[in-house]
Formats: structure tokens, C-alpha cells, sequence
């Protein structure tokens, strides 16, 4: 579960010190980076600066209260928003989801519960668009249009070449083997030779190189396969 959760940070504004540092403390453990802040004020401007992938939120805050953090943060930035509060009447509760949060904890709570409700609401989170275009000096791929532009021209490539060619830019910098290139243009119920792959190099190398014969862009990773220099 750590590796899993190394990318993802996690903001903790709240004034009981004790909690705070517990809740720190836990996250850290479960591999998550926490910052903190103490009050409200604080608060909005690490979310403002940081960008955490969640906010975890205390509604009474000094300076400036959390459901004010919440509505602001709403209005800002699309990241969930998880509200702690010791008010647990369903009006209280309906008034914090009102102002954004996509979940309500109420005090006291448990440690397991509070990483449960953290996992959920980094789950529901929406993943970043896949990018429409990918581009390496003068070559431009157009992923939707399934078009190719080298230095605004653009060149007349096959189905596979096309589809080999953004495999190779989209891992840019990486040895992608033979095998791997395979399954990821021809797919898994493919049978043929892994030559095949050398061959659309070949052609491919044709269309996008300045010197197919010494490839800048295509290089050759001795018995391995291929990779796709920037």
C-alpha cells in the first residue's frame, strides 16, 4: 500500500495539535507526504501554493473557518475535500457537503475509519485528461486525429506506423523490447515474428529521420529493442 500511495499528498488543517500530529503521524506511515497547518488562513494558502492531492479539514479553525477554507477551495481547485468536525447533527452535516466536501467525518472517529474515508476519497478523484498531442522538437502526433506533422508537414503514415510511433513517444527516453512493442501495437493474440517490429522501424525511420541509416530519434538497443530519444 505505501508504494502505491508515494505520489500522493495530503493537506491536515487543523488547530487540536495532538490530532493533527496523530493524523500526520499515520499518514506518513501509510507512505502518504502530509503538510499541516494550524488554522484556516494557513491553511488556504498551502492548498493554494502545494496543490495536495486532498485536504483533510476542521470546520472550527482559527482565522478563518473550514467550511469558508472549503467554499473557497471549491471554487479554486477541482481536489476532494474531507471535513472533521464534533457537530454531528444532520443539518451541521448537510451545511458541510453544501460547501463542497466530498465526505464528513465527526469527532471522535477512528484511525482505521479516517484512512478508510482517505482512500475512498483519493479514489473517486478524477485522473488528469490523457494528452491529445505529444511533441519531440519538430515531430507532432495528433493522438485524436491520428495525424503526424514533421516540421508542419504532414507525413503519410501506415495504421501500425502510427500506432508504433506513439507507443515510442509516449515512453519516451525508455528501452521498450520487442516483445513489449508487440502486445502493445499488434496485441496479445498476436503470433508472428518479433522482426515484425524491426520492419515498421525501418519504414518508420524512412518518414521521421533526417539519416534513416543513423537514427537520432529511433535508436537501436542491442538485443533489446528500441527507444525513442527526445
Amino acid at each position: 500500500m505505501q508504494a502505491e500511495n508515494d505520489n500522493k499528498s495530503i493537506l491536515i488543517v487543523e488547530d487540536d495539535e495532538t490530532l493533527l500530529q496523530t493524523l500526520a503521524y499515520n499518514l506518513n506511515r501509510e507512505g502518504y507526504t502530509v503538510v499541516t497547518a494550524g488554522d484556516g488562513a494557513s491553511g488556504l494558502e498551502l492548498a493554494r501554493s502545494q496543490t495536495p492531492d486532498l485536504v483533510v479539514l476542521d470546520v472550527m479553525l482559527p482565522q478563518l473557518d473550514g467550511l469558508s477554507v472549503c467554499r473557497i477551495l471549491r471554487r479554486e481547485m477541482d481536489i476532494p475535500i474531507i471535513l472533521l468536525t464534533a457537530r454531528s447533527s444532520e443539518v451541521d452535516k448537510i451545511i458541510g457537503l453544501d460547501s463542497g466536501a466530498d465526505d464528513y467525518i465527526t469527532k471522535p472517529f477512528s484511525l482505521g475509519e479516517f484512512l478508510a474515508r482517505v482512500r475512498a476519497a483519493l479514489r473517486r478523484r478524477p485522473k488528469p485528461a490523457a494528452p491529445q498531442q505529444l511533441q519531440s522538437g519538430d515531430l507532432m502526433l495528433d493522438l485524436i486525429g491520428r495525424r503526424v506533422f514533421k516540421e508542419g508537414r504532414e507525413l503519410n503514415l501506415s495504421h501500425k506506423e502510427f500506432d508504433l510511433l506513439a507507443e515510442l513517444m509516449q515512453n519516451q527516453d525508455m528501452v521498450l523490447s520487442r516483445d513489449l512493442l508487440l502486445t502493445k501495437v499488434w496485441g496479445y493474440d498476436y503470433y508472428g515474428e518479433s522482426r515484425t517490429v524491426d520492419v515498421h522501424i525501418r519504414w518508420l525511420r524512412e518518414k521521421i529521420e533526417e539519416n534513416p541509416s543513423k537514427p537520432a530519434r529511433s535508436t537501436t538497443i542491442r538485443s533489446i529493442g528500441y527507444r525513442f530519444e527526445g
